[in-house]
């Protein structure tokens, strides 16, 4: 099963991916972390990419779509994959169509975990990082024993550049403006299911499972 996961950020599409990864036993496929393996391990693609991103700017698609198609060749992929934090925009999607036909598959499902902007930008800036271990902690869902300390480590726990609200709201704009068109482009081929994702996770969970097993 070919799956991709649609929705804002902060919106638990990365928590949902990692349970269906133990539900079905494929590989949650994540940009992000490709895009940091591949810098780590000095790669061709992970050198371009460094260039962007030394420069502050996004990574182009042709360096994205060929980490991505690296990936999608491994392995442990055949039986399947989710898609998570790509693609982002319509040339992307069509990109990986293109893709996924030379491989003789396609996209069987695509989740779109529906968040409204109030709900992330909650989530979102309450979000505290451990500086030393990187453990997250929330200040409403999952406070620290001991305010500002990790209760792994004991480091000191700061928000994220990221994390505040203009930038929240910034990077919402930017999804409305590029990535929800993209529930039009595979709502039109019959592939899209929304999901509420507000409320406990478990049952948002079983939401998705029952959209992808439908």
């Amino acid at each position: 099963m070919d799956i991709i996961m649609l929705g804002p950020p902060g919106c638990g599409k990365g928590t949902q991916a990692k349970r269906l990864t133990e539900k079905y036993g494929i590989p949650q496929v994540s940009t992000g972390d490709l895009l940091r393996e591949a810098v780590k391990n000095g790669t061709e693609l992970g050198k371009e990419a460094k260039k962007f991103m030394d420069a502050g700017k996004l990574v182009s698609d042709d360096v994205v779509i060929g980490m991505v198609k690296e990936r999608l060749n491994k392995d442990d992929c055949k039986p399947g994959f989710i898609l998570d934090g790509f693609p982002r925009t319509v040339p992307q999607a069509e990109a990986l169509d293109k893709t996924l036909t030379g491989l003789g598959r396609g996209i069987n499902r695509v989740i779109n975990i529906d968040v409204p902007d109030d709900e992330v930008v909650g989530r979102l800036s309450g979000r505290r990082t451990c500086k030393n271990c990187g453990a997250m902690y929330h200040v409403k869902f999952n406070t620290p024993r001991k305010k500002g300390v990790c209760d792994k480590c004991g480091g000191e726990l700061y928000q994220r550049d990221d994390d505040n609200e203009k930038t929240i709201r910034s990077r919402l704009q930017v999804y409305h403006d590029l990535t929800s068109p993209l529930k039009s482009y595979y709502g039109k081929k019959g592939l899209v299911k929304d999901i509420p994702g507000v409320g406990d996770i478990a049952g948002i969970t079983q939401a998705v499972m029952k959209a992808l097993e439908s």
